[in-house]
């Protein structure tokens, strides 16, 4: 059964733009060229918080996965570095989440 991650990031006061434009310019088209699927992105009404998610088919695919991305020397000297001057990376919240069996989303 596939898992999701429900991924929820505090962006830095007067960084938003520059967070979306990162995510989805660059980190969003990164992550999918690596085989991950990105099943949403969203801002929240305070604009203050970004959400997104994204969905993987095993606890081994999100493993093998998350080494492709996490580990590659592109995401440590490129993406990396930006991201925690746009977030409070110390305030990630991240949830793995199940679909339950009426949900559409299995």
């Amino acid at each position: 059964m596939a898992l999701y991650e429900l991924r929820q990031y505090e962006i830095q006061d007067g960084k938003r733009d520059a967070w979306l434009k990162l995510m989805e310019e660059e980190i969003i088209p990164f992550l999918i060229s690596n085989g991950m699927v990105v099943t949403g992105s969203f801002l929240s009404e305070d604009e203050t918080t970004y959400v997104w998610m994204r969905r993987f088919e095993s606890e081994e695919d999100r493993e093998r996965l998350y080494k492709a991305v996490y580990e590659s020397d592109h995401w440590k000297t490129v993406i990396s570095p930006k991201v925690g001057d746009l977030i409070h990376r110390e305030r990630n919240k991240v949830q793995r989440i199940i679909p339950t069996r009426m949900s559409p989303s299995q």
